[in-house]
Parts: C-alpha cells; structure tokens; sequence
C-alpha cells in the first residue's frame, strides 16, 4: 500500500485478528473498498495520518466496533456518520473538528469518547468536557449522545413545524386558488347571465319595432285602398243635395249655353248661318219681351202708388 493511495502492500497484511492499524502511513485517503472488504476488521487505526475529511460511503463500513482517527486534519465527519451503529470507542483527539453531524446522535451504542485538542464550539465543548481518564471519556459519550439527540429532537421539530407551515400555506394557496376559481366562475356566470339578459332585451325590441313598422303598414295599406270612405264618409248626410238644387243647375247650365250661344251668334261670322240669324230673331224677340214686361210693370207700380 502506497502512502499517497493506500494500495500497493495487501490490508490483510496489517491485519492482525479483528484489529487492522493503519496509522502512520502517510494516508491522504481511506482506502473505503480495500475496508470493506475485510469485515472482520473492527478496530481500525488511522491515527497519526494526513487525512482532511472522509469520504461519504466511508459510512459503510458498518462492522467497525473501535475507531481512532486521532492527530489527523479532519475538519468536519460525513453527514450521516450516525450510520455507524455499532461504533462503541471513537477517538476524534486532535483534529480540527468545530461540530459534529446531527446523525451522530444514532450512535446508541457509543461507549467511550475523546474529543480534545479541536476547536469545538463553546456549548459542544462544554458538554463534551475533558477526556483525560475512562470514566471522563465515558461520561463525553453519553453527554454528547443526549446533546446531540436534543439537537437531533430540535431539529425534526423545526423540520415538523416547517413541514407543517408548508402545509398550511399549501393549504391557503389552494384555498385561495379555489376561492379564486369559485369567483371567477360567478363572474362568468353573471357575464352570460349579463349577456342573454342584454341579447333577450335586443329581441324584444326588434320584435316591438317589427310589429309596430307591420302595424303602421298596415294602417298605411287600409288608409291607401279606402281614402274616401275614411275621409268623407260623414259628409254625405251634411252635403246630400235637393231635388231643387239639382233643377235649378240644370237650368244654370242650359242659360249658360244659351248665352254662350247668342254670344257667339252676335260677335262672331255665325251669325250669317241659318241658325245664329233664327237665335239673333229669338234674342231680340225675348229682349223686346222683357223690356214691355218691364214697361208694364213700371205703369202698374205707378197706378197702385197713384
């Protein structure tokens, strides 16, 4: 195994029953594959390396009872390091930890703890103590275990109460979102109700202006086909005329021919014609008549005055 890349001399080498030591090669890395394949090592060494962090699926190494990663660089261990389960000594001494996973409170089985010489933060630190003899590193784990688990605690409510607060604003959104929908479809309603209502008013107009352009054709079509019986038919009873009203036109109508007559008998070339000379001869006949007429009456006026 080579100290940059930890292969190279066989693990099975440096195993020695279940203890496999690792420690002072020189190890940027862990040799995860090379572990786990070699179950039956649960104490491993890797104190006194070159190691930064651990890689993720060093959590695999499930069979791990006893493990040193002390006078390392670790700066921080795998999220879920609490994977671990059957890890019951964990020597972290002189590393550059400042906390631990919140996984690490699943480590029920942790029996013995050192935690020294890293620059924890001051509550971690406080709960962790000192490390300096059994009983001390004894009383680390079960302190940071609780620790943990209260932190662990805290957390799922704060993930509880988050959860919860998302579901509850889920909630309202979709309440809102319902809400939202139920108004939308109220105005649609009341838009179509609006709409029908509207065009229902349109029809009745153009039904009422059909009927009234139909009945005022009508009136106009009667009116056209019956003038007189609408306009004179009271006026026959008023204007009906007389027997003697019609004589007398009758009468009027024939002097006025025969003026028309005599007119043109006296004033124009007719009166050379056989006929205009016998209605001058007449003319003058009944001229001479009314003049004796008159002369008679004349000298009876006088004798009754007398």
């Amino acid at each position: 195994m080579s100290r940059g890349g930890g292969k190279g001399l066989s693990l099975k080498d440096k195993l020695d029953g279940n203890e496999l030591d690792l420690s002072l090669c020189d190890l940027n890395e862990v040799p995860v594959r090379e572990l786990a394949a070699l179950p039956k090592a649960t104490i491993l060494d890797l104190s006194c390396n070159n190691l930064i962090s651990l890689p993720s699926d060093f959590c695999s190494l499930m069979h791990l009872v006893k493990l040193d990663l002390s006078k390392n660089r670790l700066q921080q261990l795998p999220l879920d390091f609490g994977r671990l389960v059957n890890l019951q000594h964990l020597d972290l001494l002189n590393n550059r930890l400042v906390t631990l996973p919140v996984s690490f409170a699943q480590l029920k089985n942790l029996k013995w703890l050192d935690l020294k010489d890293n620059p924890l933060d001051p509550v971690l630190a406080k709960v962790a103590g000192d490390c300096l003899d059994e009983k001390q590193c004894k009383q680390a784990a079960v302190k940071v275990l609780q620790h943990m688990k209260a932190i662990q605690s805290e957390q799922d409510r704060q993930r509880q109460r988050k959860l919860q607060a998302e579901r509850e604003m889920e909630k309202k959104r979709e309440a809102e979102q319902r809400a939202k929908e139920a108004q939308e479809r109220e105005l649609r309603k009341r838009e179509k109700a609006e709409e029908k209502e509207r065009r229902r008013r349109e029809y009745d107009a153009q039904k009422a202006a059909k009927q009234e352009m139909e009945k005022k054709t009508k009136k106009e079509t009667v009116q056209t086909r019956k003038p007189a019986s609408s306009s004179r038919a009271p006026q026959p009873p008023r204007h009906k005329p007389s027997w003697s009203r019609s004589v007398l036109r009758v009468l009027l109508f024939v002097l006025f021919c025969i003026l028309c007559t005599v007119a043109a008998c006296k004033l124009t070339e007719l009166q050379r014609q056989p006929l205009c000379v016998s209605v001058n001869t007449l003319y003058e006949d009944v001229v001479a008549a009314l003049q004796n007429h008159k002369t008679l009456q004349n000298m009876l006026q006088h004798n009754s005055q007398q």
